[in-house]
């Protein structure tokens, strides 16, 4: 029977480089592949699945309203398929999540997802907290932080290079936005920007408070 196999980890870890390869290893022996990549992604262009190291390859869209278990049938009227993989897995919603269990358990097509397990606030997203749930097998991949340690964690940072812990979930982009860190260094990351976060909310505070003051009245 086909499984659903999810690859997840931090940002650099390799996972486009990853699908790359398992794409290739299917075509080499005739084998035909239908790949997707989510369409908020538009870091090199939009459709495009790339890694770091230069390789890239073209792959069908999805986003939250995709319905891939019908996009898949309506492939497999004009040829076999012997494997779907998709990147950025972690835009998936959980109903797309059930469709790809059911073209592995209804079609007996292997599916191989890749993405990342949580967002800058170490939130699950929702595609991989439920690929987490559904997937036959799971597979992480390391990414290396800093430290030289195991990187599970995704930092956001400024164009200053200084950690953000607020905002959106989800804003694309690359090694100028983001930094894999393991999570020792990614609380310490966090706890100084809330730190002074909380200075300047004080300081502000104070002048507030002193400006309020009444003037004395010179008599």
């Amino acid at each position: 029977m086909a499984k659903l196999y999810f690859y997840y980890a931090s940002m650099n870890a390799g996972k486009s480089t990853t699908l790359l390869q398992a794409d290739f290893n299917y075509r080499e022996r005739g084998m035909h592949t239908m790949l997707y990549t989510a369409a908020i992604d538009d870091r090199i262009a939009q459709g495009v699945i790339a890694s770091r190291i230069g390789l890239q390859i073209g792959g069908n869209l999805f986003d939250r309203e995709t319905d891939i278990r019908a996009e898949v049938e309506e492939e497999l009227k004009k040829r076999k398929l012997h494997c779907l993989l998709l990147d950025e897995a972690q835009f998936l919603t959980r109903a797309q999540v059930v469709q790809l269990a059911s073209i592995c358990d209804e079609l007996d097509i292997p599916v191989l997802a890749y993405g990342l397990r949580t967002d800058f606030q170490a939130n699950l997203f929702e595609g991989s907290a439920h690929l987490l749930a559904l997937a036959d097998t799971l597979v992480e991949l390391k990414a290396v932080c800093e430290c030289g340690r195991k990187a599970t964690m995704n930092l956001r940072v400024d164009a200053g290079g200084r950690a953000v812990s607020q905002g959106k979930s989800i804003e694309i982009g690359g090694n100028d936005r983001y930094i894999s860190l393991c999570r020792r260094h990614f609380m310490e990351r966090i706890a100084e920007v809330e730190g002074e976060q909380l200075r300047l909310a004080i300081a502000r505070e104070a002048q507030l408070i002193e400006a309020e003051k009444p003037v004395p009245i010179s008599t």
